[in-house]
């Protein structure tokens, strides 16, 4: 009987020491965190993201977590389904630009900012978004940090150094407020990918937008994103680079940043170029890319352009020109953004150095709807979210086709301050439907369109 039971313990052993084994090389290392919150059943499709872009010190009078979070039906109303946090860590002690310092000089990378609130007060910023069906991701600051973060004195190696030893700044900046990381270093690498881990899991935030990346190695990028994608199982997350360089899509990422389609746009303002320049610009930023469903995120206002050089007011005409301006950013091959504000024609350049909280009171309910209208739309499209663009456009008229199996939509937007005559090609001609009253619309040979007018048809 005893030599039994020491077969039978033997052979419960091996077989324990297998499945161990069998286990051990399919997973992952043990991460010292566990998941808080349950995932997220409705995270949008890539191609269906509408971003909205959260500068927290100027989104509330209060400047924190909880002003966002009284905020979330207006964004849900809007029609956004992702919600881009700037970025909500301490921020380092050297200032830059203004008297609260660049929230991308990160001075540690898992804490939130007392400014902004606790961990606690994210928690429940991310679980209200999700009821309402909004993903949220974070602000990712991987190239630098503030000079006063601990790593700077626990790991100076973990810093790229001049030739006396010295710590630098980003090279070809004057980014003074923060150091230069070391990507040769493979521990600072797996310090980085265990931080944004950390809020992965302990916030059970979706994703994220990653600061700087172009210039930061692409093999950081594929590493870090292969292991965030593990963490949570039954979920995907979202990954934007803030970058144009192709090999982003190769690493992981799901969009890049039209950096060069924005500046397009300013071009045809600022300099009178013709609205065709939007397809060429169209065409550099998808250069070499071969999935249809990897996407270039567009705008007409962020954080860095709407301090620097103005609002979309400014930039685009005013109310009108800066509508017919979004209508392209929204519907031309892209996954649109709007930066917090610009939807009810906030006209105050918003320092994200400093409090500068938006008016909500002073909202334009007129421009407000338009949004909606527009995004409401883009909802519903296959053929805008998913479909093949095919290009018009005049010198005046930003015109083009997006097309998926039976369903194909036509946009034509004036962008001048001029009422003009669009000549209309062959393949355009003929009964439309107003994609937004439903009304039927002739097209011929001409199109008279008054200034920044626009026109939405579909089949």
């Amino acid at each position: 009987m005893k030599s039994n039971i020491n077969i039978i313990y033997t052979l419960l052993l091996a077989l324990a020491f297998v499945s161990c084994s069998s286990s051990d090389s399919d997973s992952t290392p043990p991460s010292p965190y566990q998941q808080y919150g349950a995932a997220f059943d409705k995270m949008p499709n890539k191609q269906d993201a509408i971003i909205y872009q959260v500068n927290i010190r100027a989104f509330s009078q209060a400047g924190n977590l909880k002003g966002v979070q009284d905020r979330l039906t207006q964004i849900q109303e809007l029609g956004a389904n992702v919600i881009y946090l700037m970025p909500i860590y301490p921020v380092g002690k050297i200032k830059a630009s203004g008297e609260l310092g660049s929230p991308y000089a990160v001075q540690d990378y898992k804490a939130v900012n007392p400014d902004f609130g606790t961990l606690q007060d994210l928690q429940v910023l991310v679980e209200e978004a999700h009821k309402k069906n909004m993903a949220v991701v974070l602000d990712w600051v991987a190239n630098h940090t503030a000079w006063d973060n601990a790593w700077i004195t626990q790991h100076p190696d973990w810093y790229q150094k001049n030739e006396k030893g010295e710590i630098i700044i980003p090279p070809g900046t004057n980014y003074n407020d923060v150091a230069q990381l070391n990507f040769n270093n493979t521990e600072m690498k797996d310090a980085m990918i265990d931080a944004m881990s950390y809020w992965v899991y302990n916030a059970n935030i979706d994703g994220f937008r990653c600061d700087y990346a172009d210039f930061v190695p692409q093999n950081f990028w594929s590493d870090a994103i292969n292991k965030l994608r593990k963490i949570k199982k039954n979920q995907t997350i979202l990954m934007l680079a803030e970058g144009t360089k192709v090999n982003h899509f190769a690493s992981g990422f799901d969009y890049t940043f039209g950096f060069n389609f924005f500046s397009t746009l300013e071009q045809l303002f600022k300099e009178s170029k013709p609205a065709t320049s939007i397809q060429n610009s169209n065409a550099t930023e998808y250069a070499n890319n071969y999935n249809p469903e990897n996407k270039v995120v567009r705008y007409t206002s962020n954080h860095d352009v709407n301090l620097s050089e103005g609002t979309p007011l400014e930039l685009f005409g005013g109310k009108k020109g800066s509508i017919a301006t979004f209508v392209v950013a929204a519907y031309l091959k892209s996954v649109p953004m709007i930066y917090n504000g610009q939807e009810i024609g906030c006209a105050q350049r918003l320092n994200y150095f400093a409090r500068t909280p938006i008016d909500w009171s002073a909202a334009d309910n007129e421009m407000l709807a338009e949004y909606k209208k527009i995004i409401a739309f883009r909802n519903t499209s296959n053929a805008i979210k998913k479909g093949t663009y095919t290009g018009y456009s005049s010198d005046a008229v930003s015109a083009f086709t997006m097309e998926k199996e039976k369903e194909k939509v036509l946009v034509l937007s004036n962008l001048t301050s001029s009422s003009v005559k669009y000549l209309a090609s062959p393949a355009l001609k003929g009964t439309w439907k107003d994609a937004f009253t439903g009304a039927s619309v002739t097209v011929g040979a001409e199109v008279i369109l008054q200034p920044f007018e626009y026109l939405v048809l579909k089949n």
